[in-house]
């Protein structure tokens, strides 16, 4: 097998549902023959390894670990998956507390265990939140920090070819920014169905305002549907996105969906949230997505809700004022 490179990449949270499928995900990616899945819960994790094992890989090697400072050493490239996982009836937002206090120690044990890691992706929920604790206490720069949001682009893009009843590939340029959460802002006039602009179809027979509405409702609500489906939050989704960010971090293809990053500009302050990017070696790039003013506002309202939710951590001591970041991360002046 050909790898894109040999340096390490560590899986956190591999023994959970999305931690083990981003193990084999990166495996038969060819990202690297390097690969450490690491997880507190040992029994799991050794279970996971056998699975990876048992598939017969050739040139790789898989190492697994439940000391945080094994796992992190000498990588440089992580991806998180390791929160606590949102269950029947909660919003993202309710993992807050318990995750918060998770990203803060994966910030600091990042700084400690691995200073020159090229770039981190987080995925656990409220991702926005996580992933900005997770800069902030890693002290890395923030185009070396992203969080998955393009799972909401995704299911738009399901929705629409499911609606219009032709293949996803027909259906381009689907985009969702700002909160990857209930607050996400939905851009119609990014998008194409089999070369028409969505915004010209909405109001029309082919898609009514009304058909429109339900779309954007289930795209919203696409977390808790698969909850329903399946009776747990989903994992194979959420897994091969990531592993498609790190990918493009590790200088493979580009990545196609919006990505989470940190924001600080006259807009938007002090924040991370879904934008246009680009990910690669250099780590990740993004510009604010142009739309219709009511898209725009949507987007500013997006915002306030991820500024409500860091002030409640601000609140809850898990990260200082805003004042006093640049203290802790240099990069974040």
């Amino acid at each position: 097998m050909n790898f894109l490179t040999e340096e390490k990449l560590t899986i956190v949270g591999a023994a959970g549902m999305i931690g083990s499928n981003m193990v084999q995900t990166a495996i038969m990616m060819g990202l690297t023959p390097n690969i450490c899945a690491y997880d507190p819960y040992a029994p799991a994790l050794e279970g996971v390894a056998e699975e990876m094992f048992h598939c017969g890989f050739e040139g790789v090697n898989l190492t697994y670990t439940s000391d945080i400072a094994e796992a992190l050493g000498g990588a440089r490239y992580v991806v998180s998956s390791g929160g606590a996982a949102r269950k029947a009836g909660m919003t993202r937002e309710d993992l807050l507390k318990g995750n918060a206090a998770i990203a803060a120690q994966f910030g600091k044990d990042l700084r400690t265990y691995c200073p020159d890691v090229r770039h981190v992706v987080v995925i656990f929920n409220p991702a926005d939140i996580t992933g900005l604790i997770t800069l902030l206490y890693s002290g890395l720069e923030p185009s070396q920090v992203t969080t998955l949001a393009g799972l909401d682009s995704t299911r738009l893009r399901s929705e629409l070819a499911k609606h219009f009843r032709i293949s996803p590939d027909r259906v381009e340029g689907c985009r969702t920014y700002g909160g990857h959460g209930e607050q996400m802002a939905v851009f119609a006039s990014t998008a194409t169905v089999d070369g028409k602009p969505l915004a010209k179809l909405i109001g029309t027979p082919e898609l009514t305002g009304g058909q429109w509405d339900d779309i954007r409702q289930r795209v919203i609500q696409g977390g808790k549907r698969i909850i329903e489906l399946r009776g747990r939050s989903s994992f194979q989704s959420p897994a091969y996105l990531s592993i498609e960010m790190i990918r493009a971090a590790m200088g493979g293809e580009p990545f196609r969906w919006p990505a989470g990053v940190y924001v600080d500009d006259d807009r938007f302050r002090h924040i991370v949230m879904a934008m246009e990017t680009v990910i690669d070696r250099t780590g990740a790039h993004y510009r604010e997505p142009d739309g219709t003013p009511e898209e725009i506002a949507s987007l500013e309202e997006s915002y306030r809700h991820l500024a409500k939710l860091r002030d409640e951590v601000i609140a809850m001591g898990v990260i200082p004022p805003i004042a006093e970041w640049a203290g802790l991360n240099p990069n974040m002046r």
